[in-house]
């Protein structure tokens, strides 16, 4: 596409575009030519919208960690109704669709994009410590709610439910997991805490 040629929502395109060249090719294959060949813009309609190419991915990280606060409104919104189980069943499986552990997997193998990133998540992984946090939310709204004991540790349950669905999804180029194969984990997880019966 020649330069002259408008291309509308820019961004948006670009980091579909860049999920789309993670996805195929990983981490390692994602370059400012890579991504605006796959938008089929030119190379210089990504460096009118972002300083750099690492100023780029941490944005689109920071844009994908935003639709995690969407989903974690939708979970915080989903306590008391249905099971634990399938609740947190669901929420893990949309988390981890591959865009997320692509993104995840992009995080851990570049130092800058990393280096940027702590400025908004000093600690942890940047999509796995908003996730965390996103269960941890949930947990204790149906701590509230007593569908999980009173003393039950979401601290430590959160982390536990996003490291174990973590390396469930982290097969890049695999077929996910089937959703029994995720409610087991989380049913084993949490079977100390929960208060409704586990199937």
């Amino acid at each position: 596409m020649p330069t002259g040629v408008a291309i509308h929502d820019a961004r948006e395109q670009l980091f579909d575009a860049a999920e789309r060249v993670l996805l195929r090719d990983g981490p390692s294959a994602l370059t400012s030519r890579a991504v605006t060949t796959e938008a089929g813009c030119a190379k210089g309609v990504l460096h009118r919208h972002f300083a750099d190419f690492d100023a780029f991915l941490a944005e689109l990280v920071l844009d994908r960690i935003g639709r995690i606060e969407s989903q974690a409104a939708v979970l915080r919104n989903s306590a008391g109704t249905g099971t634990v189980a399938d609740n947190l069943t669901g929420a893990l499986t949309d988390l981890f669709g591959a865009v997320a552990v692509a993104i995840v997997g992009l995080v851990t193998s570049r130092d800058d994009l990393r280096a940027r990133l702590r400025r908004t998540t000093p600690t942890g992984i940047p999509i796995l410590t908003e996730a965390t946090a996103m269960i941890a939310s949930y947990l204790t709204t149906e701590r509230e709610l007593g569908r999980i004991a009173a003393d039950a540790d979401v601290d430590t349950l959160a982390p536990t439910l996003i490291g174990t669905g973590h390396m469930l999804f982290a097969d890049r180029k695999g077929t996910p997991p089937e959703a029994g194969a995720v409610h087991k984990v989380v049913t084993t997880v949490i079977a100390g805490v929960a208060q409704e019966p586990l199937p």
